[in-house]
Formats: C-alpha cells, sequence, structure tokens
C-alpha cells in the first residue's frame, strides 16, 4: 500500500515536471506577441481583473483538494496548459487532471500531460483514452467516474460556502 502510494506521488510529481517543462518549451518557441495570456488593458480597472482572478480561483477550490493542491497550482497549470491548446475549456483541463489522477496509479501511462496531448492534437478525451489504451467502455466508465468526482468536489465547496454564510450571518444577529 505504502510503495503504491509513493510510486502515485512520485508519478503526480513526474507528471507536473512535464507539464512544466512542455508549457516552458511552448512558450519558449512561440514568437513574441503572441501569447494568448489575458492581460488587464491599460487604464482599465485592475480590480475587475482581480476579481476575475480571485473567482477563477475559487472556481479551482473545490478540486484542489481532490487532487492534493492548491487552487493557485491548479490555475496556473491551466494558464500554462491554455497557452500550448487555446481551444482548451476549463472543464477539459479539470477532466485531464482528474481522470489522470484517478487511472494513473493503474496505468503509468496515462498523466495529464499526455491527456492535455490528446485534446492539442483535436481528439476529445475519450478518444484519448483510448489511444492510451483503454477500451471504448473503460473509457466511457473513467470519464464517468471523474465526473462524479468533480462534481462532488464543487458539492463540498457549496456546501462550505453556505456554512461559513450561515456562520457570518449567526455573528451579525447576535
Amino acid at each position: 500500500m505504502k510503495l503504491t502510494r509513493m510510486m502515485w506521488y512520485a508519478g503526480t510529481l513526474l507528471t507536473t515536471l512535464a507539464l512544466l517543462a512542455v508549457s516552458a518549451t511552448a512558450a519558449a518557441q512561440q514568437p513574441a506577441g503572441t501569447a494568448r495570456m489575458r492581460t488587464a488593458a491599460p487604464g482599465a480597472d485592475t480590480s475587475r481583473a482581480e476579481r476575475a482572478r480571485a473567482a477563477n480561483l475559487k472556481a479551482f477550490r473545490g478540486i484542489a483538494a481532490k487532487l492534493s493542491t492548491t487552487p493557485e497550482a491548479l490555475a496556473n497549470a491551466f494558464d500554462r496548459a491554455r497557452v500550448a491548446n487555446p481551444k482548451l475549456s476549463r472543464g477539459n483541463f479539470i477532466a485531464a487532471n482528474v481522470l489522470a489522477d484517478n487511472l494513473g496509479a493503474r496505468r503509468p501511462n496515462i498523466t495529464t500531460e499526455a491527456i492535455l496531448s490528446g485534446l492539442r492534437s483535436g481528439r476529445s478525451i475519450g478518444q484519448t483514452l483510448q489511444s492510451l489504451g483503454l477500451s471504448a467502455a473503460e473509457a466511457k466508465q473513467a470519464r464517468r467516474a471523474a465526473n462524479l468526482r468533480v462534481k462532488d468536489a464543487e458539492q463540498r465547496v457549496r456546501d462550505e460556502d453556505k456554512r461559513a454564510r450561515a456562520q457570518r450571518k449567526d455573528g451579525h444577529n447576535r
């Protein structure tokens, strides 16, 4: 059990390092001025940009806890992945991370970077999982399990927020 857990952590660490290396390479190869990072326009309300960044971090809060990472790390990884694949959606990014987390221990070739690479080449997540050795039925089952895990994480965050609002309200009424 401990060996499996250590292998999982090592795989997760290697995947993260590979993601960083690929994103750095992609950013270095891109001509100047073509990066698709969102920045505030000169003279624009910077507090709006800060609110957008805070909302983005909040959106990653639940799944980050499930993946044993921080919302900031996930948001930064998403930004780097978007540089490499501008069409990447937040949902597909989260699904790639959750699928790699769920399947990576049993199938070391299924990593976040491998799934993101498949998406970058124009394949769907199911097609990518099949190209990594899963059958169509296994890919469908893995996708459903990932969706349930994401929904559970989002529900936990909503419940935590609801409890926090109730506690603040009780504090103001006293």
